[in-house]
């Protein structure tokens, strides 16, 4: 039998304080579920409304890429700076820790190796499976304007079909074949085809009039790292991205593949949640690195 309330103390409903509603932090994000927006919410940092999200989930489809010979060794160091690990099953399973509380947003597409059409994917996870693994989000590749564009928005659709149902939050990624200009004319159209359709968050590249793309894009964008730059360019690119709109950033190469990984994701983490300079936050770096 429950035990009844003897306390003695006069109890307080605070009736002068009305309950506040307010509105979720993530652009766009506020008619989600809640399961959704705490899903949302390991993501992206509620402080600062960004994320710094780790991407090493080449070997999908590269094989082991340079700098992920041994995820074990190389990325473990890193860890602990991310908001989130961008990776794909095997991995999660195989080499992460589970006692890491880092967000992770799980690649659910695949198929063509680099040695076919990479348009050609298909779902490659089972939502029960990401559900399984406590995921934060799913992410899938998207080729608008490539040879499989409505098979890969297809894919993106059952994934957010089946994201709505069990509160997961879909990441849609704008691929970029040798074929598409890289331009803000194309993203933008790449990027709000995505939005439209259902993604949570979209995964893009920066370019040339990124604000507009950012502008026309209802839900939160973060920017892939691309090739390799030199550590100051990519803190730049970095820079100029939170500062035209995007929500945070998803590098893989110019963190793992930089002189001093540890040194590059902590400047990274600078410019994006503490909103310093390029000049600081490569200053951050070059110590960083001495230190090592």
């Amino acid at each position: 039998m429950a035990e009844q309330d003897f306390s003695k103390k006069e109890k307080n409903y605070y009736t002068d304080i009305p309950q506040k509603c307010e509105a979720f932090f993530l652009k766009g994000s506020n008619s989600y579920d809640w399961g959704m927006k705490n899903r949302l919410a390991r993501i992206f940092n509620p402080r600062s409304g960004k994320t710094v999200m780790l991407a090493f989930d080449h070997g999908y489809f590269q094989g082991p890429t340079t700098g992920l010979e041994r995820v074990d060794i190389t990325i473990k160091p890193l860890i602990p700076s991310a908001d989130a690990l961008m990776l794909t099953r095997g991995i999660l399973r195989s080499v992460i820790d589970p006692s890491h509380t880092n967000a992770v947003v799980m690649r659910a597409s695949g198929g063509p190796s680099i040695l076919k059409e990479l348009s050609d994917e298909r779902i490659a996870v089972d939502m029960e499976d990401a559900l399984r693994m406590n995921v934060s989000a799913v992410a899938v590749q998207v080729f608008i304007g490539g040879a499989n564009e409505t098979q890969t928005v297809n894919n993106m659709t059952r994934l957010v079909d089946m994201g709505m149902r069990y509160g997961m939050p879909v990441l849609g990624v704008t691929a970029v074949g040798t074929e598409l200009v890289r331009d803000a004319r194309y993203i933008g159209l790449a990027t709000r085809i995505l939005a439209e359709l259902g993604v949570s968050i979209v995964k893009t590249y920066f370019v040339p009039g990124f604000e507009q793309v950012a502008a026309a894009c209802p839900v939160p964008i973060v920017i892939a790292g691309g090739k390799k730059l030199p550590e100051k360019d990519a803190l730049q690119m970095a820079r100029d991205a939170i500062n035209q709109g995007a929500s945070g950033v998803d590098m893989g190469r110019n963190i793992f593949q930089s002189e001093s990984p540890v040194a590059m994701i902590g400047a990274v983490r600078k410019v994006v949640h503490d909103n310093v300079s390029v000049k600081e936050a490569y200053e951050y770096y070059l110590d960083m690195k001495k230190k090592k």
